[in-house]
């Protein structure tokens, strides 16, 4: 097992020597970055020169930045301009964020020339885990225009040798299993569901040749174990992960060939874990709410960011070698799931659940008066078959059996004939809707 190449990333990045990086060299590193973006956000932003104008010019360590106030999404939506510290000729990209309703104000992010730079030589370095020199990868991500995030990856990609494809997200899976044969891709980035969803057409209707595709990199959503081992029984190949958003930058973190949480990104950003209730900073290992501070942003830089995902941090050393920091796999968000009396229904639960049958090709949840519905896509014909077997299995969850055999939560779960493929410019979180 090699070590994760954004071990040596990092230590270049912080100007050490083997002898001289160690987990200290990093803080030390980290603290210098976060009492630049304090004076440097005090002197440039609007925003955080009210926000921060009783807080200290100044922490002597990195957990003094926990008596800092957070930054959070609809400080994004009420004003973004307000943020930004680079007079608007040096923006050179700025990433409209809908809401996932109809109604409300959207999220901008802004970045310069530089911050674009930091993403494509992170992306490079990351992508170096799973590709090398002469690899052919299909990027499965939105890539319409200069500066998004399957634009960056494929710069990073051609800086390691590697020919990258954009397609943008899957649309039609015959099509875009044909567009891998015609390009000779072996390596496919793209949302978790949407590269499931190939494999199982794949697998009902033989396009790809035996050892077609050798790594995947699943991204821009929470993988699923099942989807994970489907992936890796149907392809025969190795499925790292990835976690981010657009206020980290695009990339924040990613696997190693250990699998065992996401290395982060950390000579660019620094993460806390908060109690989302109370906003009271945890230990290592504890698990609460993932903050971010981004440390070399220059056009719109974040101090103690909320990002809503729900995580913690690896204490120990990562059994690739490495010492650097590491994020756990985010089960679900703070804002995500429908509470119920006697537990907490999430997305990736249900993905557990229902992509252990062969069948399913994709599935939708909405909560309502006390009813989950469940609308299934599925390959094949045993319709009746396959919905007595999800009714069983989810009925064995902790947080609906009680609820189902007291009557308090009734399944009601029916098939379609093509799952609803979203906007496909935009890609969003799955999540079960609640209709109240």
């Amino acid at each position: 097992m090699k070590i994760t190449p954004l071990h040596d990333w990092i230590k270049h990045r912080l100007g050490c020597t083997e002898t001289h990086f160690n987990r200290s060299a990093i803080e030390r590193y980290q603290l210098e970055r976060l009492n630049w973006v304090i004076s440097y956000t005090k002197q440039r932003s609007r925003f955080y020169r009210e926000l921060l104008v009783e807080t200290p010019d100044a922490i002597s360590s990195i957990t003094g930045l926990a008596a800092f106030p957070f930054t959070t999404a609809d400080d994004l939506r009420a004003d973004p301009n307000r943020f930004v510290c680079v007079p608007q000729d040096d923006v050179q990209r700025i990433v409209t964020l809908p809401t996932s309703g109809t109604t409300g104000d959207s999220k901008r992010v802004f970045f310069g020339a530089a911050d674009q730079e930091l993403t494509v030589d992170f992306f490079k370095v990351g992508m170096s885990t799973l590709t090398e020199a002469g690899d052919r990868v299909l990027i499965l991500l939105p890539s319409i225009r200069p500066g998004t995030v399957g634009d960056l990856l494929k710069i990073g990609l051609e800086r390691l040798g590697c020919t990258a494809v954009i397609y943008g997200p899957v649309d039609d899976e015959e099509k875009v299993l044909k567009t891998i044969l015609a390009e000779n891709a072996n390596v496919l980035v793209g949302a978790p569901v949407h590269l499931h969803r190939l494999a199982r057409w794949d697998e009902a209707f033989h396009i790809l040749p035996k050892g077609q595709i050798r790594t995947i990199l699943s991204s821009t959503d929470a993988l699923a174990n099942t989807i994970r081992a489907n992936l890796q029984s149907l392809w025969g190949c190795e499925v790292f992960d990835h976690w981010g958003m657009t206020e980290t930058g695009l990339g924040g973190g990613v696997e190693c060939e250990a699998h065992s949480g996401f290395h982060l990104r950390s000579a660019d950003l620094f993460i806390e874990i908060i109690n989302p209730e109370t906003g009271e900073l945890l230990l290592e290992g504890e698990t609460g709410e993932v903050v971010v501070t981004t440390l070399t942003r220059n056009a719109m830089p974040l101090i103690r960011y909320r990002t809503g995902d729900l995580s913690r941090l690896i204490p120990g050393e990562c059994s690739c070698g490495s010492f650097i920091p590491r994020l756990d796999r985010i089960p679900n968000r703070v804002c995500a799931g429908i509470r119920l009396e006697s537990g907490f229904l999430t997305q990736l639960m249900l993905d557990e659940v229902l992509f252990q049958k062969m069948e399913i090709f994709d599935f939708s949840a909405n909560y309502e008066k006390r009813a989950l519905f469940i609308t299934c896509h599925m390959l094949g014909e045993k319709w009746s078959q396959v919905k007595e077997s999800i009714h069983y299995d989810i009925g064995q969850n902790p947080a609906l059996q009680n609820e189902i055999e007291n009557g308090n939560l009734k399944i009601n779960i029916s098939l379609v004939d093509k799952p609803n493929q979203g906007n496909p410019i935009q890609m969003y979180k799955r999540k079960i809707t609640n209709s109240g």
